[in-house]
């Protein structure tokens, strides 16, 4: 299973909360998170092939034209997944991802997830009925593990089709 990742400045690791207006841009291989899930994908048979970034002020200032060229660049990469997240609770961030799967979701060519704390009310209420939401802790909080297991868990059962409306019901929003 071939995974995309897609984060802030702060999640891949070129930049902090200030460094806002980060360039899109592409790594090949994964950061972040992604490092600290690799042992959760091997056991669904996943690998994390590039690493996507955008700061949060270079999607605020034109969502509509970043959105695009996210959405164009994974489908270039034609992954089986692109998890957005986790975000934590940046709320920018938060936006951006959701914005991103639902749009993934919405083109039908790749499937996609988002991850989010529930602290982020708005991006889950404007997007729960249009991509899968993985529920994760805020930063600093408790239960970053077991996010990440579901993520994983969600991004197979979404590439294999599987009911996972079990894992839906206590995972996510």
């Amino acid at each position: 299973m071939k995974i995309v990742m897609i984060y802030d400045q702060i999640q891949s690791g070129l930049g902090a909360k200030d460094d806002r207006n980060l360039p899109l841009g592409i790594l090949k291989e994964p950061v972040g998170p992604a490092i600290m899930m690799e042992s959760l994908l091997k056991q669904v048979g996943g690998k994390v092939v590039a690493t996507l970034y955008c700061g949060w002020g270079t999607y605020a200032d034109n969502p509509d034209e970043v959105a695009r060229k996210l959405v164009a660049m994974c489908h270039k990469i034609n992954p089986d997944v692109v998890i957005c997240g986790p975000t934590f609770n940046y709320a920018e961030y938060a936006e951006m991802a959701c914005r991103v799967a639902a749009d993934l979701e919405a083109a039908g060519k790749v499937r996609a997830l988002a991850a989010v704390s529930q602290e982020n009310t708005d991006a889950i209420a404007k997007y729960k009925d249009k991509v899968t939401i993985v529920r994760t802790p805020k930063k600093g909080g408790t239960g970053l593990n077991e996010a990440f297991k579901n993520m994983c868990l969600v991004a197979k059962g979404l590439v294999d089709g599987t009911d996972i409306s079990d894992l839906k019901a206590n995972a996510c929003f």
